[in-house]
């Protein structure tokens, strides 16, 4: 049977049902309550042609996911199509064809059928811009003690915040796009603060900022159709993709970049600048689920704050002490995490199935939100991962992926985001204007309909304590 749907106050799930909570039989081996797949025997190995399917003519799927969800509520689109389909589909849309899984047990399989060099998906319009403009592509990575550098900006992020030095409180609107945190994460990889928490930001660290998320944007057209085609017609969509890439890469950028004695002269770092991005992302959801969440929030303080005073002060030594917190980064990834898929690679065959070398993908947003996975999901409960028992975290904390494929800036990732929010914990109670939604839009990475107000009281550490 079907599971219930989530309560509409849900901010992220709003407008959503969920889907099978039916027992399973492991992949391959298919389950559904209704719809195409109601027939299929579960008894031996499943071909391809039998996982169910909206049909196999792409164009007309494209067509029908732009009437019915568009482009930009893929999201919702894949916990439809679970609920119809089950626990494993296939999907063409346009000229991309892939195999979407939920279960963990499944996931699982996925993951550790790939082999210790799996193929990575790569997103086609970037490949594109790349390729014809023969820029450089690469990875670049870091090594070395990162705590410092992290720490030293998290602290100037919370002294920006109107009231940190004094000031009179006022709200803080944050926009739906990237917050100014990506000074962190270009401390560490070169050397040098890029400006972006200046009282009168940099012009040109703003107009990388505003390039990354105009990358981001441009790049969701282009996912099911070929790029090539938007260039061939000069469409407004690559025009605009191509100009936010030149900017990542303009002469301005790079001479901004390459007054750290550490700027990479080899590998491309153009890479590297996503990342901090969605970082940043992921900590406008976290603000936003302890605004709604005063109690967790009060949690999180009494931790770290205990946690300060049992280290002394030293960063290093808290970051050992608070695992709620941690626990926390992994709750808002559940309810918000910034990519609605993981990519699982294209794989030739998984036990007890035949994939003709298909794009497999994992429903990160839809998993969070089914209550077969997680008890009570609507609810932002941190303390579920600090459970003993596997069978309650086993293969569900995907945010930063899993082995070879987990995510290159990991490390950075979470010393960034759990620093941050020590520092903005210790300094600040985070309250909410409105109770109302904001919504969810995917941009190549999953963010706020609309501008989410926060008003951000100074904490007073010596009033608590008497």
């Amino acid at each position: 049977m079907l599971a219930k749907g989530l309560p509409p106050r849900s901010v992220l799930v709003k407008g959503c049902q969920t889907f099978l909570s039916a027992p399973r039989e492991g992949l391959g081996h298919l389950r559904v309550p209704t719809g195409e797949g109601a027939g299929i025997s579960t008894r031996s190995p499943r071909p391809f042609n039998e996982i169910p399917s909206p049909g196999d003519n792409g164009w007309l799927n494209l067509y029908h996911f732009w009437r019915e969800t568009g482009t930009h509520k893929v999201h919702l689109h894949h916990v439809q199509n679970f609920q119809k389909y089950g626990p494993i589909y296939r999907e063409k849309l346009g000229n991309v064809e892939s195999v979407y899984v939920i279960d963990p047990e499944d996931v699982a399989l996925l993951f550790k059928s790939e082999g210790p060099n799996p193929e990575r998906f790569l997103i086609p319009p970037w490949v594109a811009y790349h390729q014809y403009y023969q820029r450089p592509v690469g990875v670049l990575l870091k090594a070395g003690a990162l705590v410092g550098v992290l720490d030293a900006v998290s602290c100037d992020s919370g002294g920006g915040i109107p009231g940190s030095c004094g000031s009179q409180m006022a709200p803080l609107e944050m926009a739906p796009q990237p917050l100014p945190l990506p000074a962190a994460i270009t401390n560490v990889i070169f050397g040098e603060r890029q400006g972006m928490l200046e009282e009168v930001v940099n012009p040109e660290a703003q107009r990388f900022i505003d390039a990354i998320y105009q990358m981001f944007h441009t790049s969701v057209p282009m996912l099911n159709l070929p790029p090539d085609l938007f260039r061939l017609f000069r469409t407004k969509t690559w025009k605009d993709h191509v100009a936010a890439w030149d900017v990542i890469f303009s002469k301005d950028i790079c001479d901004l970049l390459q007054r750290s004695s550490c700027f990479p002269r080899g590998p491309s770092w153009s890479s590297v600048y996503p990342t901090p991005h969605q970082t940043s992302m992921t900590l406008q959801w976290h603000l936003y689920e302890m605004a709604r969440n005063l109690k967790v929030q009060d949690m999180l303080r009494a931790e770290v704050l205990a946690a300060r005073r049992q280290a002394q002060g030293d960063m290093a030594t808290m970051l050992q002490l608070v695992p709620l917190l941690k626990a926390s980064i992994k709750e808002t990834l559940r309810q918000a995490h910034i990519h609605p898929c993981r990519l699982g690679g294209r794989l030739h065959d998984l036990p007890l199935i035949t994939l003709p070398q298909t794009l497999v993908q994992v429903a990160i947003y839809a998993l969070g939100r089914e209550p077969t996975f997680f008890f009570d999901p609507e609810n932002f409960d941190p303390t579920r991962w600090l459970s003993k028992d596997k069978n309650v975290t086993y293969f569900r904390n995907l945010g930063f992926g899993w082995g070879v494929r987990q995510c290159l800036g990991r490390r950075i990732a979470e010393l960034e985001m759990t620093i941050f929010l020590i520092n903005m914990l210790e300094n600040f109670s985070v309250e909410i204007q409105h109770l109302s939604d904001v919504g969810t839009t995917f941009n190549l990475i999953l963010m706020p309909e609309k501008p989410i107000s926060f008003t951000f009281w100074p904490f007073n550490q010596e009033a608590t304590q008497e």
